[in-house]
């Protein structure tokens, strides 16, 4: 049941030209390649089965003819059982609430899933490839407020005790599974992943997602015993039969490391990615252990692929190869030769016609792949290789030298000042639709020209891009790839369950388990010696509200405006931008404009539809009103002959588009910039950072910037240096929403 997307062998490779009026086709063709709107290729191995939203956790039956699947997406959250040997789904089981564990009894007459932040573990019995509630174990009493969430767990030889580890109340505990109480319980300060149990050794292995350890717990008593450093945000782990090797991946960085289980110490690093010592962006998060412990399977979640690694001898592994898989695989098995993986996004995305988020089309499937040949994986390799822009053979011929996006660190780029805007959620039809001149559909164009005004004039004056996609899901997602050119394990797994309204907590705008390795654009900046100013981000949200700015980015504490305002929709975009207008003011006089300023305009975003709030179209009228005013004030500026606007949505998902949900609105505003010209390539959200890192002499962050297209197919050697006047807003920005009462009516 794979769904593939066509596109044509140099499109993929190259893009659009400036002059072409080609797309990206969203139509399907069996057996072809499949563009994802990323710009990564995607040529699953196997044959794979739809399973449910977000597939998490895969549990092997000890007979292993039996899989239990853990779907923990935005919409519906379903176990699913699998029969492994007619690679069917034979029995969908509903769950209020879950996340990734699962953990069979020791006979396979029962099993055991994490409730999410039900903040309990259910027990199923299982027969003939179906499953059923018995009964939970709750993990705290009903007076307690705080989520705990459950995370991975593990059942002992005898069944009677099951180890489970949590996240937001970060502990480890020890469960009576024939009483379903808790009998003892140790507290960490970091969210934790998973657990494996050493009984011959008596000790249980804890990965410290929030950190870089591995903790070494005795296993009756639950006393810590030593903790074992690793990478960043070690995951899933997997201990070999002889019990003398725990395999760790290393999440936040592209390797995994092998502890010595007799001297408690790594033994080794090995180093996964596609390409040996790349910047981050593989995420290994999942593996198993081939036939005879001499074959380790790493799935790389933003690789789209497994890492085959020969693992004898002990300390001298090798990577083999690579083998395709579906769209950020999150779990994987072994039985019987054959690899078992869960691709958490499916293998597809879709237009967004009638739906409103790009979590619709991420169905996520369960492929069954027969452990390949050398030359299959060979061949495999390639695809790989090929599929992933970082390590795809690209070429761009039309790319001069004149133009003023540099390609190398070696020329230096007439630009010198950077403005960076991020807004909220907009797609492409959303605000272009009606464009004649774009790939748009007028009957999806919502605000029109009678709202979005400056949007509609500045992409008419200066270049349209009706072929550029989101790399994020949602706003959160979508801020970390719009400042760090990445989204990281932890967002990319946590994210579903939160905006599904199945408790969490939004902790992806400040340092913490969220943080890259890499850091974020500003870090880069400054690394380089140059400077930044902060208009908004990553700030403080109850803090806002008062009125105080408190930047949650160490990156950030010393260059952010005290008086922008951040995420708070009660609060004008047009009075924030009278605040930024008050610092580019003395910047101008003082002639000490920042290179790099990232202004945070949120108001796009809109506030639903309740009485006295104000009218969508009167948000992004705002919104239109406050981006006019800051291109018209930096372009009768003396800093707009060296300057250049680049405007996004962090996320697409507010709005419907006929192309894609993930097709988004951005913007190029510079005398650099090409005038009246529409340009078909495709950019990601990836694109528009590395344009800036290559303006600003900085190096990519992160596998996704340093593979994506840069965007000076948008700008042109000379500049013009006509400025921009500002539109007035037709709609009223205080324009209420009147809701009639029913006796009234």
């Amino acid at each position: 049941m794979k769904q593939f997307l066509y596109c044509s062998f140099c499109l993929l490779l190259f893009g659009c030209s400036s002059q072409t009026s080609q797309k990206t086709p969203m139509s399907s063709a069996p057996g072809a390649l499949l563009l994802l709107p990323n710009g990564q290729g995607m040529t699953p191995a196997g044959h794979s089965i739809f399973s449910g939203d977000m597939p998490l956790g895969l549990a092997l039956s000890p007979d292993r003819k039996t899989l239990v699947v853990v779907n923990s997406g935005y919409f519906d959250q379903t176990l699913s059982i699998v029969n492994i040997k007619e690679q069917r789904v034979k029995q969908q089981l509903p769950i209020r609430k879950s996340w990734m564990g699962a953990a069979w009894g020791p006979f396979g007459d029962y099993f055991f899933v994490g409730a999410g932040n039900d903040d309990k573990i259910y027990r199923y019995g299982f027969q003939n490839d179906s499953g059923w509630f018995t009964s939970s174990i709750p993990l705290t009493n009903d007076e307690q407020k705080t989520f705990i969430s459950p995370t991975g767990l593990t059942v002992n030889s005898e069944g009677d005790k099951i180890y489970a580890v949590s996240r937001i109340t970060p502990s480890v505990y020890q469960l009576n599974a024939f009483t379903n109480t808790v009998m003892k319980r140790l507290d960490f300060s970091s969210p934790l992943y998973t657990c494996v149990l050493d009984e011959q050794r008596k000790l249980l292995y804890i990965s410290v997602w929030g950190g870089s350890t591995v903790a070494v717990v005795q296993s009756e008593e639950l006393v810590l015993i030593k903790e074992i450093q690793v990478g960043n945000h070690p995951s899933a782990m997997v201990m070999d039969d002889s019990r003398s090797r725990l395999f760790v991946t290393n999440s936040g960085e592209n390797n995994v490391s092998v502890i010595d289980l007799q001297a408690l110490k790594v033994q080794e690093t090995i180093d996964v990615a596609l390409r040996p010592n790349s910047p981050i962006g593989s995420t290994p998060n999942a593996l198993a252990l081939g036939k005879g412990d001499s074959t380790l399977y790493v799935a790389l979640a933003d690789n789209n692929a497994l890492a085959v690694v020969d693992i004898r001898p002990a300390g001298q592994s090798q990577v083999s190869g690579f083998i395709p898989t579906g769209w950020y695989p999150t779990s994987v098995v072994y039985a019987d030769s054959v690899l078992i993986v869960a691709n958490g996004k499916g293998e597809a995305s879709g237009k967004s016609l009638n739906k409103e988020n790009p979590f619709d089309f991420l169905k996520g499937t369960i492929s069954f792949i027969p452990v390949p040949t050398l030359n299959e994986l060979k061949e495999y390799t390639s695809k790989v290789k090929n599929n992933n822009p970082y390590t795809r053979e690209q070429e761009y011929p039309d790319w001069t030298a004149d133009n003023p996006i540099p390609k190398s660190s070696s020329v230096v780029s007439p630009i010198k000042h950077l403005f960076y805007i991020l807004k909220e959620l907009r797609s492409y039809d959303d605000l272009f639709g009606n464009l004649n001149t774009g790939n748009g559909d007028a009957a999806n164009a919502k605000y029109g020209k009678n709202v979005a005004v400056n949007h509609q004039s500045l992409v008419q004056d200066f270049v349209l891009l009706d072929n550029f996609y989101s790399n994020g899901q949602t706003s959160a997602s979508g801020m970390h790839w719009s400042t760090g050119a990445f989204s990281n394990d932890y967002v990319e797994k946590t994210m579903p369950t939160l905006y599904g309204k199945r408790g969490g907590e939004f902790d992806y705008e400040k340092d913490g388990i969220s943080t890259p390795k890499s850091g974020y654009l500003w870090d880069a900046v400054q690394r380089k010696n140059l400077t930044v100013r902060n208009y908004g981000l990553f700030l403080n949200e109850e803090a806002v509200q008062r009125g105080e700015i408190m930047p949650l980015a160490k990156g950030l504490f010393t260059n952010t405006s005290p008086f922008y305002r951040g995420f708070d929709l009660n609060y004008y975009d047009t009075a924030r931008t009278s605040e930024w207008m008050k610092e580019f003011d003395a910047y101008e006089k003082g002639d000490s404009l920042p290179s790099l300023s990232m202004i945070r305009l949120p108001n796009d975003h809109t506030q639903g539809k309740f009485s006295r709030i104000r009218t969508q179209n009167a948000f992004v009228a705002d919104n239109d009103a406050a981006l006019g005013m800051i291109v018209e004030r930096i372009s009768k500026s003396k800093y707009w002959k060296e300057s250049a606007i680049f405007v996004l949505e962090t996320s697409a998902n507010g709005g419907i588009d006929h192309v894609d949900a993930h097709r988004s609105a951005a913007m190029v505003i510079s005398p650099y910039a090409k005038r009246a010209v529409v340009d078909s390539t495709h950019y990601t959200t990836a694109s528009v950072l590395r344009t800036i890192e290559l303006i600003l002499g900085i190096p990519p962050m992160t596998q996704y910037d340093a593979g994506a297209v840069p965007m000076y197919r948008a700008f042109q050697p000379t500049p013009d240096m006509a400025p921009y006047t500002s539109k007035k807003n037709v709609v009223p920005l205080n324009e209420l929403i009147i809701v009639i009462p029913k006796n009234l009516q």
